[in-house]
């Protein structure tokens, strides 16, 4: 009877309404804002490249293509455009070419000084772009160097090479060294042990540093600002564009790199995740 009188008064009684998690709301909440605040104004960019008006303003128009077809009969901003894939395409592969190596001699040997090298190597990081940008001027002028797209590609090696550095370094830390010794004992010679035993494992460092190296010079300013000479890469073209205000044609070309920086985006993870591109695994 006591189990009866219990349930009835149970279910005469109204059902609690579950609590909400007032946290868990508000930090998707901020997450959300801080989304929209990162992203909304790529999104605002992308849509104004096909707006059919002259000026970038509300309401739209319509849609249309023609500011593509300007941008791509725009010969100024085609040659800043191949100006830019040059210097970064060229300071990317100096950076790895002269980075690995570094990061091998900090990882592998002593010496002397070792500390005080990695700090200096860092310091471009860490230095404002102008006060880079000024230095490499200075020096160039010392040595009677004229300014030319190659100053600017040594400009942007000099700033970017402690990202190839820093990540390489940090990935041989973590990397063991029986392996290579494994592969030595077999009989392999020291390239054969980088190319199938060294390099698979330290290659996602290897290429996220050179992406993050190639987009970082693509997109350079303060120290493309002092040592180009005649020729303008896209950052300054644009940077000289505005100065009459934003055209469609801008909006047009940042639609583009961002595309093209998805597709990479895409691709480095496709050929990340394929456990076939490894060599160990041939």
């Amino acid at each position: 009877m006591s189990i009866q009188t219990s349930g009835s008064i149970n279910s005469a009684l109204p059902a609690r309404k579950p609590k909400i998690d007032w946290s868990r709301y508000s930090l998707g909440t901020a997450a959300a804002a801080v989304m929209a605040f990162l992203y909304g104004p790529i999104i605002v960019l992308i849509i104004f490249s096909f707006n059919d008006n002259q000026v970038t303003t509300l309401p739209l128009r319509g849609f249309t293509w023609r500011w593509y077809e300007k941008m791509l009969a725009n010969e100024q901003m085609l040659e800043a455009i191949s100006n830019s894939l040059y210097v970064a395409s060229s300071a990317t592969i100096l950076a790895v070419i002269i980075g690995i190596p570094t990061a091998f001699v900090l990882d592998r040997y002593g010496f002397y000084g070792k500390t005080l090298f990695r700090r200096l190597i860092l310091m471009p990081i860490t230095l404002p772009g102008i006060i880079t940008g000024i230095s490499m001027l200075n020096f160039f002028r010392v040595i009677d160097f004229g300014l030319s797209l190659e100053t600017v590609i040594i400009g942007h090696t000099t700033a970017l090479i402690g990202i190839v550095v820093t990540q390489v370094f940090a990935r041989l830390q973590r990397f063991n060294r029986r392996l290579e010794e494994a592969s030595s004992d077999l009989g392999a010679t020291p390239w054969k042990t980088f190319r199938y035993i060294t390099y698979p494992n330290i290659r996602t460092a290897v290429i996220g540093s050179s992406l993050l190296t190639f987009t970082l010079s693509f997109d350079e300013i303060p120290v493309t600002f002092f040592l180009t000479g005649r020729d303008n890469t896209l950052p300054m073209y644009i940077y000289s564009t505005l100065r009459r205000g934003i055209t469609p044609e801008i909006n047009a070309v940042g639609t583009v790199i961002i595309l093209v920086s998805l597709v990479l985006i895409i691709m480095s993870v496709i050929l990340l995740g394929n456990p076939k591109s490894d060599s160990t695994s041939r």
